[in-house]
């Protein structure tokens, strides 16, 4: 393995971009790839060089086409692939095609991938490893009636989950043996939409869940660090709205407990390059089960970033060139990977939260954002004039808060949100500011439910500057 002269990125968006800055800095050259759909995004115009693929395929079929993508790095001289989050960063297919063409990709091995990136797979890697599971089916087949016993046995409620993939796609809670059919048919067509398989399997639901998760980092020489955890319980539909690091409600004893069966985990498969292992905390009894493992960069790992002062993305790419975690992270020991204060991730969305998250879509007519000490933006779409479409997630910025304590952290975000003038798409940030506020997130006292039981967290005017009063008030005179 040599040093990377050049990066192709095979994803699009806010993530895309984050890449492209560690490859920069590196001074490494970046290629984007473009459906024709998102021709607009920022993305494209951020790359030293950008190619259109998958004419006719569609706007999401364009980025999940191995043999499009593996042809533009081969013709550009890419000499490595980073895959981002989401769309094809858990395919070990993707990966055994790269390493086909002789191009290496930036992240696990496609064996590991094989036995971690399928959920199903992975709860069994975690019971060889003794890592406590939760009960849970084998992976579903086709013979409803089969499945109907095997969810007797266990015994309701459930939650259906995608055996491949992340992000909440695929996953559908089940309280009863009426609904069960509908669910899994309804996880299966999203799940095969969002990552090309709709293999599931049902796992036990604890009623009152905490969602606390390991970020990891292995190398090529069997060396494997744990850049401690992340709470990320506040949810809504499993997909998340807000993450801490590090969790501030575990002790350290918890926290060295949950961050040991991370790293188990990991010690079993010789894990290399950036992952994470999510666990399910009960909050009755304080244990913790093994859920799944992401092989890949999460959404939310600018947290960790900031506490622990170490550039994933860039520890990716020096891992992937061979180096070893010291050189990757600039830590000589696990020992010497310290926590450094608190963090908060804000996901501002282009949605409506009063009307059941409808996503909105237009051009952005006009856009400010935040700044100031202890503020960073990790953003795609989010400047004046950038169209929405309706082709994709509507994540359009995230905005993470660092502070000494995690009560300094939240009263930062509050700050930074409260700067944010969004005008021409409506946005989830009157919500997010109202949940902050709430008593019990305040209180750390919160579970994975805390948005679905908390209707207070409507009850919020809709956010207008100055500007839109007066043109509002202009209008009702004349009118």
């Amino acid at each position: 393995m040599g040093e990377f002269k050049k990066i192709l990125i095979a994803n699009r968006g806010e993530i895309a971009i984050r890449v492209m800055r560690a490859a920069n800095e590196m001074g490494k050259r970046t290629v984007a790839i473009y459906a024709e759909e998102d021709k607009l995004s920022l993305h494209r115009f951020k790359a030293d060089e950008a190619y259109r693929i998958g004419e006719g395929l569609g706007p999401v079929a364009a980025y999940l086409n191995i043999e499009e993508i593996i042809r533009v790095a081969l013709m550009c001289g890419a000499d490595a692939i980073h895959p981002g989050y989401g769309l094809l960063s858990e395919n070990p297919e993707f990966v055994d095609a790269c390493s086909e063409a002789g191009v290496t990709f930036i992240g696990p091995k496609a064996e590991t991938m094989r036995k971690l990136g399928d959920k199903a797979s992975a709860r069994k890697v975690a019971i060889e490893a003794g890592v406590p599971v939760i009960p849970a089916t084998e992976v579903l087949g086709d013979d409803m009636d089969a499945i109907r016993k095997e969810a007797k046995e266990i015994g309701y409620p459930f939650m259906l989950k995608a055996s491949w993939g992340g992000g909440g796609r695929g996953m559908r809670p089940i309280f009863s043996e009426d609904e069960l059919e509908e669910k899994i048919l309804e996880g299966r067509r999203e799940a095969e939409a969002a990552f090309g398989n709709g293999e599931g399997y049902l796992e036990k639901m604890i009623q009152r869940a905490r969602h606390v998760e390991v970020q990891i980092l292995g190398d090529h020489h069997g060396n494997i660090y744990h850049l401690y955890e992340r709470d990320c319980s506040v949810q809504r539909r499993n997909q998340k709205v807000v993450e801490r690091a590090p969790a501030p409600y575990l002790s350290a004893t918890q926290r060295e407990q949950i961050c040991a069966l991370g790293k188990k985990i990991c010690e079993h498969v010789n894990y290399q390059c950036a992952g994470t292992v999510e666990f399910l905390m009960d909050m009755e009894t304080g244990d913790f089960y093994f859920i799944e493992v992401n092989p890949r960069v999460q959404v939310e790992h600018t947290v960790t970033e900031e506490v622990t002062g170490i550039d994933i993305v860039r520890a990716q790419i020096l891992i992937s060139e061979g180096k070893s975690l010291i050189e990757a992270t600039g830590c000589a020991s696990q020992y010497d990977v310290k926590l450094d204060g608190h963090a908060v991730q804000c996901r501002v969305t282009t949605e409506d939260p009063q009307n059941n998250f409808i996503p909105d879509y237009g051009r952005i007519t006009a856009y400010r954002g935040a700044t100031g000490m202890g503020i960073r933006l990790d953003g795609g779409t989010a400047y004046s004039g950038a169209v929405i479409t309706r082709y994709y997630d509507s994540l359009l910025e995230k905005v993470t808060a660092w502070a000494p304590t995690p009560e300094a952290a939240i009263a930062r975000m509050d700050r930074a949100l409260r700067e944010f003038r969004i005008r021409g798409v409506s946005t989830n940030i009157a919500f997010v500011e109202n949940l902050l506020k709430h008593p019990t997130f305040l209180n750390n006292e919160y579970t994975t439910k805390f948005i679905d039981e908390t209707p207070e967290l409507f009850d919020f005017s809709k956010r207008r500057d100055w500007a839109t009063k007066i043109l509002t008030y202009i209008a009702e005179i004349i009118v």
